[in-house]
């Protein structure tokens, strides 16, 4: 990778995130980036526009040459590919842990505490607050799901009264 050769790969991976959170949580930008009946010096102006000034020069002119390939319609995967990478490269585990309300900074300590003893490597620990699982969490990481939420328990008991195990069977 250039960020490598150039010692960038941190700077890099930030800008990386920045650009994958944009083209996230943005349709309309998706939407030019997928037409292809919009010029390229258009989609380059809007690269400009929106990263110029928030990302260095390596990811600036890594993202023009995106703009000059037609890929823009792939930049939301391109820019999660390289934090993958990265991820990999410097032994960093994604993880992500779902509770109903916030929880305060020592609970995600000890989230990620577990997390980097179970796995040996750092944790990069994503939290989203969901309040359809009532209470409990969700824990996801390296393909593993640990799931403590009470939506979930609720919806096993009542499979459990469904089958009524107590009914004759005759």
């Amino acid at each position: 990778m250039l960020a490598a050769e150039l010692n960038e790969q941190d700077t890099v991976a930030v800008d990386m995130r920045l650009v994958n959170a944009v083209c996230a949580d943005n349709r309309e930008l998706n939407a030019v980036f997928r037409n292809p009946e919009i010029k390229m010096s258009k989609k380059a102006a809007i690269v400009d526009a929106l990263f110029g000034e928030h990302v260095g020069k390596t990811s600036l002119a890594f993202l023009h040459f995106v703009v000059r390939k037609h890929r823009t319609v792939n930049l939301r995967g391109i820019s999660a590919s390289y934090l993958d990478l990265y991820r990999e490269s410097h032994g960093i585990v994604l993880s992500k842990f779902t509770t109903a309300e916030p929880v305060d900074q020592d609970i995600l300590d000890l989230v990620s505490k577990t997390i980097a003893a179970h796995t040996d490597k750092k944790v990069e620990l994503q939290t989203v607050t969901d309040p359809k699982i009532i209470g409990g969490f969700a824990l996801e990481f390296e393909n593993n799901i640990y799931d403590a939420r009470l939506s979930t328990y609720l919806v096993k008991l009542r499979q459990q009264f469904e089958k009524n195990i107590y009914e004759s069977k005759l």
